[in-house]
């Protein structure tokens, strides 16, 4: 019981809110977060996309460990991975349901299994890259790899808009609690507060909408009077905002480490499973 009530204070609506804006605004102080975010984005795609080549359950298995272990060094928060986990314990629940169901066999959940490890392996090595990112490094990465100025500043601007809307949506919900009246009696298991706050949740999101498309068009205007629209378009003002992005040796040897490593299990593995 008195694990449960500690769970329970931990699990508050600040701690979440605390664990999402560090995720969104990245943690400086790790390893990933002192390469070059252009490296980190070629490294993200590159893990991406390399385990859909494969359905050798082992590699992608290699796979899980090595993000995991990157996502860990990462400082990820424990809210992201636990939540994660959840998904993925519960994704092979349903997979051992559906194939029991319908009457199949090992072979139907390997290869149901095998898509969730893929979808594993893009989920954790996004977590541990983006939560290692601040805004707008990745916001000048993408327009440095070309991407319209536009794109780059409405990544940049969604990261900086979410503990805004955090607080936002915290305001409106306990002021819809202290002016509203709940049920007399909580029912069996308190669903009728259960639905109380359901009801509230949802009706907090119309005003919250409300005063960020005031914010929003507050912040567009001031900044066509500061001539933002220009600086989107102007290469010098591109070029002195992108002049501290530099690839060191430490971003080439964490980037060849990774190719050699997903060469050597590609060919290593097969051989020794064979």
């Amino acid at each position: 019981m008195q694990l449960l009530s500690a769970w329970r204070e931990k699990l508050s609506v600040e701690y979440v809110k605390m664990e999402l804006m560090k995720t969104a605004f990245g943690n400086r102080d790790t390893f990933l977060a002192k390469l070059d975010p252009r490296i980190l984005i070629i490294w993200y795609l590159a893990v991406s996309i390399v385990p859909w080549f494969t359905f050798n359950e082992w590699i992608l298995f290699t796979l899980v460990v090595f993000t995991s272990i990157l996502a860990i060094i990462s400082k990820v928060s424990p809210l992201i991975l636990g939540l994660l986990s959840f998904g993925v314990v519960s994704e092979i629940g349903w997979i051992t349901v559906v194939v029991l169901f319908f009457g199949g066999d090992i072979t139907a959940f390997l290869a149901l299994l095998t898509f969730t490890m893929k979808i594993t392996i893009m989920s954790i090595a996004s977590i541990a890259v983006f939560a290692s990112m601040d805004p707008e490094k990745l916001s000048d990465a993408l327009i440095s790899f070309g991407v319209p100025a536009q794109f780059g500043f409405g990544v940049s601007y969604g990261y900086r808009m979410l503990p805004i809307l955090l607080d936002e949506y915290q305001h409106i919900f306990q002021s819809f609690l202290m002016r509203g009246k709940g049920p007399e009696k909580k029912g069996l298991l308190g669903w009728r507060m259960a639905v109380y706050y359901g009801k509230i949740m949802v009706l907090a999101f119309y005003p919250m909408i409300l005063n960020v498309a005031k914010r929003t068009r507050t912040t567009v205007e001031a900044l066509e009077v500061r001539g933002f629209p220009y600086s989107l378009h102007s290469k010098e003002a591109k070029k002195q905002k992108l002049s501290y992005m530099k690839v060191g040796p430490g971003d080439l040897v964490f980037l060849g480490a990774t190719m050699c490593f997903l060469l050597m299990i590609f060919s290593g593995i097969p051989y020794l499973t064979a």
